[in-house]
Formats: C-alpha cells, structure tokens, sequence
C-alpha cells in the first residue's frame, strides 16, 4: 500500500538523516532507478520528487520496483530474514529437536532449509558452537534421560524412542557423556 501524504514529510525527512527508527517501517520507492529501499540505504539519496513510500516490500514490488542489492530491503526489521543466518539455524534446531536427524542424514536437513550441508555446518558452529550432528546427539541424550526418569520402559525402548540407531550405540553415547551406563542413571 503506498502511504498516504500526510505521512510523506515525516518519511521524507526521516530518509534524508537515514533515521534507523524508521527502519522497517516503510521502504522508499524510487521510479527513475526502478527499485525500492530501506530508509537506512547507503546509496545515493535520491531527489524528493522522484521517491515514493510503501509500507510493505509487496507493495513496491507490485508497483514494478526491484528491491535494492545494496540495502537488501527483504532484511529489515520485522522480515523473517532479519535475524539472518541464525533465523536458519533455529528453523534446524526446530526439525532437530523433532527428530530429522533421528531418521534423515545432515544433507537431508540442509537441503530442507535451502542450504547446502557445509554452509549448515558453518552456521551451526557460528551460531550454536557445534554441528548440526552434536546437536541431534544432545537432543537424543536428553529425550533419553526423561524417559529413563519418566517411564518404565526397557532401555531398549528408550534407546529407539530417543532417536538412537541401537542400544548399543545409546550405551557408547550415554557412557561417554555421562561415565556411567544408562541403567545405572534410572531412578529407583
């Protein structure tokens, strides 16, 4: 929707100080250049007469504007692409937690978020400090732990329940972490 011009001197002062407050809250439309931006852009303040403002990037976009590569308006404040790269590795802890990495292997994961499976490694040790494997294996332990102190399951049942391939792999994992075994961990 384009804003209407009681708004437009406020905006328009607000894109010439480059005001990061306003970030996010309409983006600039420029019609000689054919692309809209984010009132923060770094590029070359346009003439007032030639600008235009939206309140949202399908708005401009549905007017036949491109989105600026330099200011990348799909990043600002309240798009999902905002927080970035970490917005991906919480939608893969999500599917983690629900078990993706139970049955699915790391590449079957990455190609679900769009990513190949070493830039998700990468972003994983960026933003979580170990892989995306690491991260299933804790998730497993810890689903592993609740049962064995929740239910009265064997513990080969908690072993296939918790994610685990088999029980011996459970034990190998469980006793790494831990230095004990899982059955010495149940609670009486």
């Amino acid at each position: 929707m384009i804003i209407e011009s009681d708004h437009f001197d406020e905006y328009n002062a607000a894109r010439l100080r480059r005001d990061p407050t306003y970030d996010g809250v309409f983006f600039v439309g420029v019609f000689t250049t054919g692309i809209y931006c984010r009132p923060v852009c770094p590029a070359r303040l346009p003439m007032t007469k030639n600008v235009q403002f939206f309140e949202t990037a399908p708005a401009a976009e549905a007017v036949g504007l491109r989105p600026c590569l330099r200011c990348r308006p799909e990043t600002a404040p309240f798009s999902p692409a905002w927080e970035g790269s970490k917005s991906t590795v919480n939608r893969a802890l999500k599917l983690i937690k629900d078990g993706a990495l139970d049955e699915g292997s790391v590449e079957e994961l990455s190609d679900r978020l769009g990513v190949g499976s070493r830039q998700l490694a990468r972003l994983f040790q960026k933003h979580f400090g170990a892989s995306p494997s690491q991260a299933a294996q804790t998730y497993r332990v810890q689903r592993a732990k609740r049962l064995l102190n929740d239910s009265n399951m064997s513990m080969t049942e908690i072993a296939f329940a918790a994610g685990f391939g088999s029980l011996r792999r459970f034990n190998a994992v469980f006793f790494a972490l831990y230095g004990r075994s899982p059955t010495s961990m149940r609670r009486k």
